[in-house]
């Protein structure tokens, strides 16, 4: 095989529809735009959500709730994830999880919570811990600094 010998696959291209060159075309005269009205024009259509004049759907149907745009997002981790991923003796903190792959993205700080059990030493910085969370770090021998 040669680069000047490859070829698309079969069916792979399809050619551009040639519209308004000619009756023997098939796509002659109005070119699939029909007799005049408002689609045959020039710009013509109607807007997205567009109904004729009835009210929109998305005007009928009630709106509830709200969006708070000032709500922080906390990255979670439980006890047994860190109990599995960490040493002992080691520091955590929301950084080291990326870095470590057990967070995807960075939020807004971290939150431990206290499912599974703790038998490391760790010494724990994050911005919200749950009690029965920070009393397993500490009966641990850990510390938390919630920061």
């Amino acid at each position: 095989m040669k680069l000047h010998e490859l070829k698309y696959n079969e069916g792979a291209r399809f050619s551009t529809k040639r519209l308004g060159r000619g009756q023997g075309s098939g796509q002659g005269k109005t070119a699939g735009k029909g007799h005049k009205g408002q689609n045959a024009r020039s710009g013509g259509g109607v807007a997205i959500g567009f109904e004729g004049g009835q009210t929109p759907i998305y005007k009928r149907i009630p709106k509830r709730g709200f969006t708070n745009y000032t709500r922080k997002e906390y990255a979670i981790v439980n006890l047994e994830t860190l109990n599995k991923y960490f040493e002992d003796g080691a520091n955590v903190n929301l950084e080291v999880l990326v870095e470590k792959g057990l967070i995807k993205k960075v939020y807004n700080g971290l939150k431990v919570l206290g499912m599974g059990t703790l038998d490391k030493k760790l010494h724990v910085t994050c911005a919200k811990v749950s009690e029965s969370a920070k009393a397993a770090i500490e009966k641990a021998g850990g510390s938390v600094e919630v920061a």
